[in-house]
């Protein structure tokens, strides 16, 4: 067993272990918001085994608590485009899990965050397989034993903003966030949208300042002054 631990496929495990244990801490968050929101318990539960993206879940419960049931729309509108990155994560781990419909299938749920990076920095296609697996099943485990401790632990506490629970999303997902956001132009994405969604939530309804700075995102993203600039037409003569 510890020869095991000191092969490729034995430190994917070991870092997709690490890694869930450290994620799954913030089902708990999470579980005493959702109910502090509105939400009961089961709702909470059902959230986290169907959603199961912290940053969109967040996102939901976060508009709920702001507008209530009237804002639900908003609420999935946000969380769908929190998760829309999940689908370029799939298409980036498709040669990882290998080919077959079932097997790609059985991996959508899992294909977070967190997985993508554990998967993508091992070294051997075998290695990237466990690190995506292991940290993927691992961290819904634990993401939902977690969302369940924080519902039942906030249906007892009462009042959430008598113990913070009403900046816990925030925090949250500030925590989530801060780590990828390196270089300029992820920085001037992140503040653009940042200052657009403080400016309308005063007063638009709650989850349209989000929809607004994914959009601002968008565009910033769009305008990178990094990307090299598109070759020059020629004509047949070599002459531009």
């Amino acid at each position: 067993m510890r020869s095991f631990y000191r092969t490729p496929d034995g430190v994917a495990a070991r870092q997709g272990l690490a890694v869930a244990l450290a994620t799954s801490a913030y089902g708990i968050s999470f579980g005493a918001l959702s109910v502090a929101s509105g939400l009961d318990v089961w709702q909470t539960c059902v959230l986290s085994l169907l959603m199961f993206t912290g940053g969109s879940q967040f996102a939901f419960v976060g508009v709920i608590a702001a507008g209530g049931v009237a804002a639900a729309p908003a609420a999935v509108a946000s969380s769908a485009l929190l998760g829309v990155r999940n689908a370029a994560y799939a298409m980036r781990m498709s040669p990882v899990v290998g080919p077959g419909g079932w097997r790609r299938a059985a991996a959508t749920p899992f294909t977070i965050d967190e997985s993508v990076a554990v998967s993508l920095a091992q070294q051997t296609p075998r290695a990237r397989r466990v690190g995506f697996w292991v940290t993927g099943v691992a961290i819904w485990v634990g993401w939902n034993l977690t969302t369940l401790a924080g519902a039942l632990l906030g249906d007892v506490l009462g009042d959430p903003r008598a113990w913070g629970l009403d900046a816990a999303a925030a925090a949250a997902f500030l925590a989530l966030l801060w780590p990828r956001v390196r270089g300029r132009q992820p920085l001037a994405v992140a503040i653009g949208a940042a200052a657009v969604a403080a400016l309308l939530t005063p007063w638009a309804m709650p989850g349209i300042p989000v929809i607004a700075a994914a959009g601002v995102a968008v565009a910033l993203g769009w305008f990178d002054p990094r990307r090299p600039a598109a070759p020059a037409a020629h004509d047949e003569n070599g002459m531009p």
